[in-house]
């Protein structure tokens, strides 16, 4: 059954964390923005130099606009506890104007800035919108030795006493009445799409692959242009993700394929070809490569498709309209 998503105007999506920062760049243009090094935070006239702070994490201020009302959002929290948070302040971000948050998935490195982000929007009557699968009590990854390192893990009671209100769901479910669909649970068909082969769950003393089901993306639908799809990791694989959000939305036009699209290290470069070739079927106006994409799939995308490719930054806003 297709979910209804509302077509707006414009999304606006403002990244507060990511894993790579230049503010030499100078490369904006009517679609992107490129944060500032310069902030005066006394309002004394003195100035002092600042960079946002870069993280192996991720974390988006989303705002949709229709009919010149807007309405925000949180997608994903960053790593550290303060690093989104600080990059919002630095960046003059009101996140007093937030009304919903989203996880993509149960990952230190999307949920780990969530408290300090929650403390600065200042409401207790948020929705948190997540998978169920969020709150797996051990996720670890073995590296090639066997050696197993511990993903920290997301507790409920943890979320709970922040006062925001969790919303588990594995179906599509629409936010921000209805601009915004959180897609839930993403079919894995695609068969270069195998997940994170090295993930692994330990459930009532059973230890199995990790197959990051709670894994989920965001879906806009940017009136005449098509879809904006904005994932957190993609480890359900990023054409899966595309192609379910066609699916249920019943939209065929891409717009924007953003996010981290999970193709670093050497279990991934069997991927990064056949990705791109579906990225030019599904031909949107611009890729976004973030976060655990990967320098080599990057560089493979700017390659193979430069003039809709954007590199993203922390603190980059892209308004698409």
């Amino acid at each position: 059954m297709r979910k209804v998503l509302a077509e707006v105007d414009a999304v606006t999506i403002l990244t507060l964390q990511d894993n790579y920062i230049d503010v030499l760049a100078m490369d904006g243009n009517a679609v992107v923005k490129r944060p500032i090094l310069v902030k005066n935070p006394t309002n004394t006239g003195a100035t002092l130099s600042f960079s946002p702070l870069a993280e192996h994490g991720f974390s988006t201020y989303i705002t949709v606009s229709v009919d010149g009302q807007s309405r925000s959002m949180v997608f994903d929290f960053g790593c550290s506890p303060h690093g989104a948070a600080f990059n919002a302040d630095l960046l003059s971000v009101d996140l007093t104007q937030v009304e919903a948050l989203a996880l993509s998935h149960g990952h230190m490195d999307h949920f780990g800035g969530m408290e300090q982000i929650v403390e600065k929007i200042g409401r207790t009557d948020l929705d948190l919108v997540v998978h169920p699968e969020v709150f797996k009590k051990r996720r670890f990854v073995k590296t090639p030795t066997a050696y197993e390192i511990d993903f920290p893990p997301l507790a409920r009671a943890d979320v709970g006493a922040l006062g925001v209100t969790v919303c588990e769901t594995t179906t599509p479910r629409p936010m921000l009445d209805g601009t915004a669909l959180f897609l839930g649970e993403i079919p894995r068909t695609c068969a270069f799409e195998q997940g994170m082969p090295n993930a692994y769950e330990e459930r009532d003393g059973t230890v199995s692959k990790d197959m990051i089901e709670d894994d989920s993306s965001m879906v806009f639908h940017l009136r005449g242009k098509g879809l904006v799809v904005l994932s957190g990791c993609a480890h359900a694989g990023i054409v899966n993700t595309v192609a379910h959000a066609q699916a249920v939305t019943g939209v065929e036009q891409v717009h924007t394929i953003m996010g981290g699209f999970h193709l670093t290290g050497p279990a991934f470069v069997h991927a990064i070809e056949p990705t791109i070739a579906a990225f030019q079927k599904f031909s949107p106006q611009y890729v976004v490569p973030a976060h655990c994409t990967g320098r080599a799939a990057t560089l493979a995308i700017e390659k193979a498709m430069p003039e809709e490719f954007i590199v993203n930054m922390v603190g980059t806003t892209l308004a698409f309209s």
